[in-house]
């Protein structure tokens, strides 16, 4: 695969995932505006986290039957006029709306990512992995930091405005430049969801899975609770500072893309564990907010390398494993991505306005125990490289 190639990939996936989560440093404004309460503004992003989940289980399937290139170029004109429907939300209700629209199609992401490891050579899959996927981690995280400027100067509505153009003039990018990528003799609708549900029966993929549903939901505890104890006492950080903090977590986790190198290499299980560790280390650093910004700063850091490593071992090891269906294996992965981050935002604001920054604290390492717990004892295989024929659904 080329690197221009590559590149556009990643922009693609940053472009996408960052309409799901550019709301989270500017929670406080949106909800003032639309007449939210502290307690429920962790729905904001649950709204885009449970439209992913629709558009994982019914639209990513069709990336084994359909030219990818085409269905790539749809959803993200999609995305757009879900991210346009936002920016003119008149209240509470449109907003949500629109935000679950482009979440549905949002998982274009899925469908790049299957994508690059369908035509990436078996040696070369696990660094097209990092790269691309990449784009997924600067859109989730750098995406904040934009965000929080764009809301300083002209207020939280710009942001969205500027995700629709963005994902209008990709989706025009994608037709002129992607090469085509019709499935020939591909099954029926059908016969994919089904092979989409047999997959969750399968030990490797199942065990691969939990790690990520409780991954994400520690992922989304950070950064959907952030925000709020750093715009109040004793901080009074502004939207585009808050945003800022997207700079270390970002710098964490393209610190992480040798990952797919080192799951290229064999080491996808080790790497899984290390990361699991160096998580749950990360909360005791962030658990420090409400003194110390400078631990906070660490704590993001080591918090988004482990979960960018966790995350590319995962899809490395999965894509290697069922190879025939990299679009319906990477959807199906990808609902406990989408269950766990939606119940972390969900869960931490609520938790914040009961117990203050301990109840995150607390709930975010509780759950990396859980993935621990999951990668310790679920049996996986020290040799991920499993021969596709014996693992098919």
């Amino acid at each position: 695969m080329r690197w221009g190639t590559r590149l556009l990939l990643a922009v693609v996936c940053g472009v996408a995932v960052a309409s799901v989560y550019a709301g989270q440093p500017v929670l406080g404004p949106m909800g003032r505006d639309l007449g939210v309460p502290v307690g429920s503004l962790g729905w904001f992003v649950a709204a885009g986290q449970l439209g992913y989940l629709a558009g994982l289980a019914l639209l990513v399937p069709l990336g084994d039957m359909l030219d990818r290139r085409r269905l790539i170029a749809g959803h993200l004109v999609l995305v757009a006029v879900g991210m346009a429907i936002t920016a003119a939300a008149p209240g509470a209700w449109a907003a949500f709306a629109g935000l679950a629209v482009a979440g549905v199609f949002a998982v274009v992401v899925q469908t790049a990512v299957a994508y690059t490891a369908s035509v990436s050579p078996p040696a070369e899959r696990g660094r097209n992995l990092g790269v691309v996927t990449s784009g997924v981690v600067i859109g989730i995280l750098g995406a904040r930091v934009v965000a929080g400027v764009l809301a300083d100067v002209w207020g939280w509505r710009s942001i969205y405005l500027v995700l629709a153009v963005l994902a209008g003039v990709l989706a025009l990018l994608t037709l002129a430049l992607l090469p085509a990528d019709v499935r020939p003799g591909a099954a029926r609708y059908g016969e994919v969801l089904r092979s989409f549900a047999g997959l969750f029966g399968r030990p490797l993929f199942l065990s691969r899975g939990l790690i990520a549903f409780f991954l994400f939901a520690s992922f989304g505890t950070l950064w959907s609770g952030m925000a709020l104890p750093l715009a109040g006492a004793p901080w009074h950080l502004s939207e585009a500072q808050i945003g800022l903090f997207g700079v270390a977590g970002l710098a964490g986790a393209l610190g992480a893309a040798r990952s797919g190198r080192w799951g290229d290499a064999g080491h996808a299980r080790r790497v899984t564990g290390a990361a699991l560790v160096l998580l749950l280390g990360s909360w005791a650093a962030i658990g420090q907010l409400s003194w110390s910004l400078p631990l906070l700063v660490i704590g993001v850091i080591v918090l988004d390398f482990a979960v960018q490593a966790v995350h590319v071992s995962n899809q490395h090891t999965l894509t290697t494993a069922y190879a025939d269906r990299t679009s319906t294996t990477i959807g199906a992965y990808m609902v406990f991505y989408s269950l766990g981050s939606a119940s972390g935002a969900a869960a931490t604001t609520a938790l914040y306005g009961a117990f203050g920054w301990t109840g995150p604290t607390v709930l975010g390492a509780a759950l990396t125990l859980g993935a621990l717990a999951i990668w310790a004892f679920s049996g996986v295989p020290t040799r991920e490289n499993v021969e596709p024929e014996k693992v098919l659904c």
